[in-house]
């Protein structure tokens, strides 16, 4: 198996990327059959020619879950079209004042302490907190939510066969029956009492007269609370980390204020908090003067693709103003994010609070970070700062 899976490489796979995508942009790896794209080109084909690359995948360790992001048209189609109906963007603006007061919520108590871990009291706890009060979910149901979201995470392992991989298969089992008991209470109540929240909405949303039914409900909650938290999380540790690693950009931040948009769009390009996606292959196909047979696994690297010479002018260089920037963070295609407002969003306020909040800050230690566990996502597990105490404004 390619090293692509070691801590050390997790931490930063660009160095590895660009020699493979040098090399061999399309690279199989036969043990357990993996197909791997490492071009701008072919990735962003890969995410949007869904006549070719299918999203219904059949892993080498068991099929992807019954999710939005892994179904075709016209299935896809229905269930986006009644999604949306919900997911507005008025919906996502009129969310952020109520956003922007829970992040200096949590961040009042820590700013007088001079550090903090940002993960586990910050970055983690904001977009839980967020999608948990757009479901309707009470304040004592929180971290039964990160404990679910954790288990489908790991069900990256379950690419290849193993011990880990049947040990993911069987949380996850137990956690869809919890989930299964849990959910079709609260969707009972919301059609008894309607609320101003994303549940409600859903329930009543239809497209053609046809609704969710409780199967797809499940596997859109199971979705969001993924796609919601964890890919906003490491957006907003990744951007620390960028900021950290590039001080001059970081002190550029703090002069041009304005420029935080496309900070942050850049730092999806440069430390994309998805790295990979699935796909299969419908048919034979041809890349990169080779052929990938039909029914095969393939992982495009979003990762790779954003470090892409072809696309990105020097691509290793961090720069907050980059213009253009049509990075592949949130997908493309039919399957683009559709959460992504809402994580651009949680995004800008939280890191308006963290560089007004906090006072100069740094690494609290010298000790490499540690990745998160899921090998497609990218971005620390923990973030001991250090700062100082007080609010910098």
């Amino acid at each position: 198996m390619l090293d692509l899976f070691t801590d050390d490489t997790r931490r930063s796979p660009f160095a590895l990327y660009a020699r493979l995508r040098e090399r061999s942009p399309l690279l199989h790896e036969p043990r357990a059959d993996l197909w791997f794209l490492f071009d701008y080109d072919s990735v962003k084909r890969a995410l949007q020619d869904h006549a070719v690359f299918s999203s219904v995948v059949t892993r080498p360790g068991g099929r992807t879950p019954d999710w939005l992001l892994f179904k075709n048209p016209p299935q896809h189609t229905k269930l986006r079209g009644i999604i949306m109906q919900a997911f507005t963007p008025r919906s996502i603006a009129n969310l952020e004042p109520h956003v922007r007061e829970l992040s200096r919520g949590l961040l009042a108590p820590l700013v007088g302490r001079g550090e903090m871990d940002v993960v586990a009291e910050y970055s983690s706890q904001l977009p839980t907190m967020v999608i948990a009060e757009m479901i309707g979910i009470p304040v004592e149901g929180r971290a039964r939510l990160l404990g679910w979201r954790d288990i489908m995470l790991n069900l990256s392992h379950t690419i290849s066969e193993g011990e880990e991989a049947e040990r993911a298969r069987a949380r996850y089992v137990a956690m869809r029956d919890e989930m299964r008991a849990y959910l079709p209470v609260i969707l009972e109540e919301r059609r008894r009492a309607p609320k101003d929240d994303l549940l409600t909405r859903l329930v009543e949303a239809e497209v053609d007269g046809e609704r969710l039914d409780e199967r797809e409900f499940i596997a859109f909650f199971e979705l969001l609370l993924v796609a919601g938290t964890e890919s906003t999380m490491d957006l907003i540790d990744n951007a620390l980390l960028c900021l950290l690693e590039h001080p001059d950009q970081l002190a550029r931040l703090r002069e041009r204020p304005e420029l935080l948009g496309s900070a942050i769009e850049e730092v999806l390009r440069f430390r994309s908090p998805v790295q990979s996606m699935y796909r299969s292959t419908k048919r034979a196909v041809e890349l990169n003067g080779r052929v990938i047979p039909a029914g095969k696994f393939v992982l495009p690297m979003i990762g790779s693709a954003n470090r892409d010479p072809g696309h990105f002018e020097e691509p290793e260089r961090f720069d907050i103003g980059r213009e253009p920037n049509a990075h592949l963070a949130f997908g493309h295609g039919i399957h683009f994010c559709l959460g992504a407002a809402l994580s651009r969003m949680e995004a800008r306020v939280a890191l308006t609070d963290l560089l007004e909040m906090l006072g100069d800050f740094r690494l609290a230690s010298d000790a490499p970070w540690e990745p998160r566990e899921a090998f497609h996502v990218h971005g620390p597990k923990r973030l001991p700062l250090r700062f100082e105490p007080g609010a910098r404004r």
